[in-house]
């Protein structure tokens, strides 16, 4: 079994999902003639009422298939099976292949075949043309009451503005441009800003901002005395050192890994693996790590299938982008085949508004958006993109997932991380397997088809061996999807392609899948661009290029700014606008908006490099203050808005633990190839972990490269606020638990590497003996201990040492216990755990 490939250069094979596309509304009926009309009262409207409208009418219960057949349009456009009737074809007119039986897995009614003569009727009406004297009703038209020209007026959905920084001629604190606006809003709120960061604390800022790992004190050292020399040149010299190391990509990437939702299983409540999740983690890091332009960034997530390029190895990483749609959690279990595929788009949509836009689309898929001008119709024609695209994540059939997923085949090998090659041997008996299983099912489903049409129960025996063949189905072709036709391994990936058929979405009344009405032209959010500059969609794909190309255009308002703000955000404590998923009119205004533009335009201007957006920001002086507490500013601007301090940081999960394990001389900063979780997923076939506690342990590597499953993340991180991976989370909350304080006092983890930062202490043979304390300080503080603490730590060193020996005859043992405790003591405390 060969995964399904996006390129015309490969065999492939597609899986038949459950919603395919429409065929597009340009088809005529036949000239109404009396004849004609006559023909459908008299046989075809009487049978439908009998036979069709309890599941397909619009004040049916539940409308199935989304397909309407009591209008005529609602026969035109047809369900989501594709077109119920084409005038004139009996071929394409999925109704006829319904009420025929053609098809065992599309007949209707489901009950009852229809008498010969009136399948004759239809066939004959669809001959003629499908003669249909019915109007549209009222009910299906959706109309919304939003004001789209004026909801353009709304800060946020107009383009960034160029304005000149204020001057400030006689006052020479401002040495940029972000400099003049912040200090401009002090001066008016008759602020001043706190004095510049000691060196020591800046490097520890530099560093943890840029990389999320602490320097070293010889690295402390030597910016010391470069800042004695030429403070602007050493902190320009470090900044771009450390934009150049592989370790900014690993931290930036996890940021972004937070707004895209990143985990390797799908979660909720069938908690199945994504073995090829970690393509795009590392995706993400590579793109950082090489300042790929923002706009290319996230045109490659939303499109890289359908973008192009003469190498093979980058269209792969192309495809691998789009595991940005792929990997967000979804309905497995769900009984509606139609309400997962919708539930899945919503996702989807939730997760680009929201990340790219910084805008709640999914907020009008039941109705029009109640705070921002976005229409119902809005979210629909969106859906349309997505629903024309097919999502692949890779996951088996089994009982507890009824919606399994083939994964894309990559243009390119990776024996780096293949599985074993299969005999032709073993090939042939898999598939020998397979299709042993696969004949017994459809035995078991005719079996349960005639007792159905018996109007007889199926049996126990039944259901249980259909449960069990399927099971065994899908573990199968999960297994056989991982290498072609001659048994050897191919390189796979979670991402999107273009659905076979393309089609328009309808709105759903309520959001309710059995209340669909007309459908709306795919496009994108109206309010964000002018009425005459709508993007426009091909026929013949669906739109997810246009899409990606609209979102990355510098004439879309949203797009630098937001990420321009993630960047603020993540730099300075807080965003300009400090609501960075949400720039709606629920969201909070910013503090600085001229600021907010002047970065946009910058970060677009530069060629929408991360990098050069980074620098600007952390080379401006509003970066470098100290977090200096003064009362008088703090009762003016108790939020620190107009940003008259550095904001005291905790560090998160991940550089907490990566710095420990730096401290200890424990981390591997080599990137691992893979992931526990992909290796896992060849012996469990889809299968779920129980327990990452003991991978957390094992681990040596950067907790970006930590196993994330979906409700079993590992304590480390999801004590001291991990982001929650099935949500859109560009700020993560910072929460002070007693939880927290016990794993810094017990947990296994912390009782390792604080006997393991002793051990490389008392190893070191160029700290003197008299000096290990000194040198502990340094290690976990970035400075030395102040007069104060080298007195407490002496004393409770000597204490320990004391007690231990009345216990222990081994003063060797007792000083080191002495020095692990000290040690522990230090990744306990506050000056380690934030970040001044």
């Amino acid at each position: 079994m060969i995964a399904t490939s996006p390129y015309p250069d490969h065999n492939t094979k597609t899986t038949l999902i459950a919603i395919i596309a429409l065929l597009p509304a340009t088809v005529t009926f036949a000239q109404s003639d009396a004849s004609g009309h006559d023909f459908f009262e008299s046989k075809i409207r009487p049978a439908l009422i009998e036979h069709c409208y309890e599941c397909h009418a619009q004040d049916a219960k539940k409308i199935k298939g989304g397909l309407l057949l009591d209008t005529r349009d609602g026969s035109l456009h047809g369900g989501d099976s594709g077109a119920a009737v084409v005038p004139g074809k009996l071929d394409d007119s999925l109704l006829i292949t319904a009420i025929s039986y053609e098809d065992s897995s599309l007949e209707m009614p489901p009950k009852y075949k229809l008498d010969d003569q009136v399948i004759a009727d239809f066939r004959k009406w669809i001959e003629m043309g499908a003669p249909d004297p019915r109007e549209a009703t009222d009910a299906e038209k959706i109309t919304s009451s939003i004001d789209i020209e004026a909801g353009r007026n709304f800060w946020a959905y107009q383009l960034p503005k160029s304005s000149e920084a204020p001057e400030f001629p006689t006052d020479a604190w401002p040495q940029s441009d972000i400099d003049r606006y912040i200090y401009a809003s002090l001066k008016e709120a008759k602020l001043e800003p706190a004095p510049d960061a000691d060196p020591a604390t800046l490097l520890r800022r530099l560093y943890f901002d840029i990389t999320g790992l602490p320097p070293r004190p010889n690295q402390v050292e030597a910016f010391i005395k470069a800042c004695e020399k030429d403070r602007t040149v050493a902190i320009a010299s470090v900044v771009d050192e450390l934009l150049a190391s592989p370790q900014f990509g690993e931290r930036w990437g996890r940021h972004w890994l937070d707004i895209a939702r990143y985990a390797e299983s799908n979660g909720k409540d069938s908690n199945a693996l994504y073995p090829e999740a970690w393509r795009y983690r590392d995706y993400v890091i590579d793109s950082f790590n090489a300042d790929k332009p923002y706009d290319q960034f996230i045109t490659e997530q939303i499109a890289g299938d359908q973008m192009s390029s003469p190498d093979k190895h980058e269209r792969a990483q192309q495809v691998i982008a789009t595991g940005f749609l792929a990997i967000g959690p979804k309905s497995l279990n769900a009984m509606s085949s139609r309400q997962f595929r919708f539930d899945m788009v919503d996702e989807q949509i939730e997760t680009l508004g929201k990340a790219i836009l910084g805008t709640t689309v999914s907020c009008a898929r039941c109705h029009d958006h109640k705070f921002d001008p976005i229409p119902q119709s809005d979210y629909y024609a969106m859906a349309g993109i997505f629903l024309s695209s097919d999502t692949w994540f890779g996951t088996s059939l089994a009982v507890q997932n009824r919606h399994a997923s083939e994964l894309i085949e990559l243009p390119v090998s990776d024996e780096q991380y293949a599985f074993q090659p299969l005999t032709e041997y073993q090939l042939l008996e898999k598939e020998y397997q397979l299709l042993q299983a696969r004949e017994r099912l459809e035995e078991v489903r005719e079996e349960d088809r005639a007792a159905r049409l018996a109007d007889r129960q199926s049996t126990v025996n039944n259901q249980r061996e259909r449960l069990q063949l399927t099971n065994i189905i899908g573990a199968l072709r999960t297994e056989l999807g991982n290498y072609d036709e001659d048994g050897k391994p191919i390189a796979l990936a979670m991402g999107v392609t273009d659905a076979d058929n393309i089609f328009d979405a309808q709105i759903l009344i309520r959001g309710e899948e059995e209340q669909p009405r007309d459908r709306v032209p795919r496009g994108v959010v109206q309010v964000l661009h002018p009425a005459d500059e709508a993007p426009e969609f091909p026929e013949d794909s669906s739109g997810r290029l246009e899409l990606a190309e609209w979102m990355a255009s510098e004439q879309n308002p949203l797009t630098a700014r937001v990420m321009a703000n993630r960047v603020w955000h993540h730099l300075m404590g807080q965003g300009i606008v400090s609501s960075v998923d949400n720039f709606g009119a629920t969201g909070d205004v910013p503090s600085h908006p001229e600021l907010l533009d002047h970065l946009a335009l910058c970060f677009v201007d530069d060629e929408w490099s991360v990098k050069s957006l980074i620098r600007e920001i952390v080379t401006s002086r509003s970066y470098q203050i100290s977090s200096t507490f003064d009362s008088t500013a703090f009762t003016v601007d108790p939020e620190n808005k107009l940003h008259w301090r550095s904001e005291n940081r905790r560090l998160d999960a991940e550089a907490m633990r990566d710095s420990i394990l730096a401290i200890s001389g424990s981390l591997d900063l080599d990137a691992p190839y893979g992931s526990i979780v992909s290796q896992a997923s060849r012996n469990l076939l889809g299968g779920r972990f129980t327990d990452t506690s003991a991978l957390e342990l094992e681990n040596r590597n950067r907790s970006v490269y930590l196993p994330i499953i979906r409700t079993r993340v590992p304590d480390a991180l999801e004590l001291f606020d991990f982001a929650d991976p099935s949500l859109v989370m560009g700020a993560r909350e910072t929460t002070t638990v007693p939880s927290q304080a016990l794993y810094l006092m017990n947990s296994e983890f912390i009782l390792q590497q604080s006997e393991q930062m002793a051990r490389s202490l008392i190893k070191n043979e160029s700290i003197p003996k008299g000096q290990k304390g000194i040198a502990a300080f340094y290690l976990v503080y970035s400075r030395p201990p102040t007069p104060e603490e080298m007195s407490k730590a002496s004393a409770f060193y000597q204490r320990f040492v004391e007690l231990a020996n009345e216990n222990s005859d081994n003063p060797n043992e007792a000083a080191f216990q002495a020095l692990t405790n000290f040690c522990q003591s230090l990744f306990s405390s506050a000056d380690f755990l934030y970040v001044n």
